[in-house]
């Protein structure tokens, strides 16, 4: 099997994070693979350390005359079964079938509801949540072209990271909160709730655009002296190690890696109810739930479990037990494995 892996987004998210995790998992199974990635240095570095060769173009707007012709020569030259795109850009850039004897089976992977206008040319879709398998097809998409396979991540262990080195006292409950700095996170929430919960410290983990607005609500609420803003990280098993639950307010939220990677790690979870985490969380059993957009009962939520450490352990094992059933490498790996072979056949 040879897989043309096409990714087009940017140097920092969720579904980047999942490409390369995937991509290299495939690499040790022994799936033969290239890939064909937006400009960025590092990740294509990591790519070639696993034995997968990575090529960068530039995946840029309308007047990007290089990125397609850049693609065919890919193909051409090596000649994959399949090819993988991620990200809706990826998949418009992707050239048309040619008139020639052997071209990929074309897939493109979504990871939200994104328009479908992008993707007509693809063969197969994968949606990484049921939800989003079934938003294509109620767009109609043919049903039996439409895939669902999962996220998976890796049950990562570390040293909880020192909370002197963000300020924070070591008896204080500590919540974690992980993503773009989005409305869509809805981390401004978050902080509403925070203003609610006396002596409790947030770290807040991820880069964007809102992170100077929600520097100024921290300001405005009086809690900035709890809130620390970590930046972009990539030891999140030692943020979660040294916390006690992790939130996730989102106010959209197709999926929720962070939800199953607290699960890996057996922390516990308070998540509002978009469509990702509703369709993961068993609400009190493998987390709890919460309304969108409801400081109130978030903050009540992060009480219950602070109040209460047996519940705190339990929703823990049951997050656990949830991620070793459906969630880990060997699990999902073998599901594109078995995908790819059902498309080529």
């Amino acid at each position: 099997m040879r897989v043309l892996q096409v990714m087009a987004g940017a140097r920092h998210g969720g579904a980047e994070l999942f490409f390369e995790r995937l991509t290299l998992a495939l690499a040790r199974k022994g799936v033969t693979q290239q890939a064909v990635i937006r400009t960025a240095p590092e990740r294509a570095m990591r790519l070639r350390t696993a034995g997968i060769p990575a090529r960068e173009m530039r995946f840029g707007g309308r007047l990007d005359c290089f990125t397609r012709g850049g693609l065919r020569r890919s193909v051409l030259e090596f000649q994959p079964d399949v090819a993988l795109c991620w990200m809706s850009r990826a998949a418009q850039k992707f050239p048309r079938r040619p008139s020639v004897p052997r071209w990929p089976v074309l897939c493109a992977r979504l990871g939200g509801y994104y328009p479908l206008k992008y993707y007509r040319h693809c063969d197969h879709l994968i949606g990484n949540t049921a939800d989003i398998v079934n938003y294509v097809v109620a767009q109609g998409w043919p049903a039996g072209r439409a895939h669902y396979l999962p996220n998976f991540v890796e049950s990562q262990t570390a040293p909880a990271a020192a909370r002197h080195m963000f300020d924070t006292p070591e008896g204080a409950s500590l919540l974690l909160a992980m993503g773009r700095l989005h409305p869509n996170k809805g981390f401004d929430v978050l902080l509403a709730a925070l203003s609610q919960l006396p002596g409790v410290y947030l770290w807040l983990a991820g880069e964007g655009p809102q992170e100077m607005a929600l520097r100024k609500q921290a300001e405005r609420l009086h809690i900035a002296d709890r809130v620390r803003f970590l930046g972009w990280r990539d030891d999140g098993p030692a943020l979660r190690a040294a916390s006690d639950m992790l939130i996730c307010p989102s106010r959209m939220e197709p999926l929720g890696n962070v939800i199953i990677e607290a699960w890996a790690q057996a922390i516990p979870i308070v998540a509002a109810s978009a469509a990702g985490p509703a369709a993961l969380i068993h609400d009190g059993v493998s987390g709890l739930l919460v309304p969108v957009e409801d400081a109130d009962a978030l903050s009540a939520a992060i009480l219950k479990i602070i109040g209460n450490p047996q519940l705190a352990g339990d929703l823990a094992v049951s997050g656990y037990k949830e991620y070793e059933r459906c969630f880990t490498e060997a699990a999902v790996v073998a599901r594109y494995q078995s995908f790819f072979e059902e498309v080529t056949v």
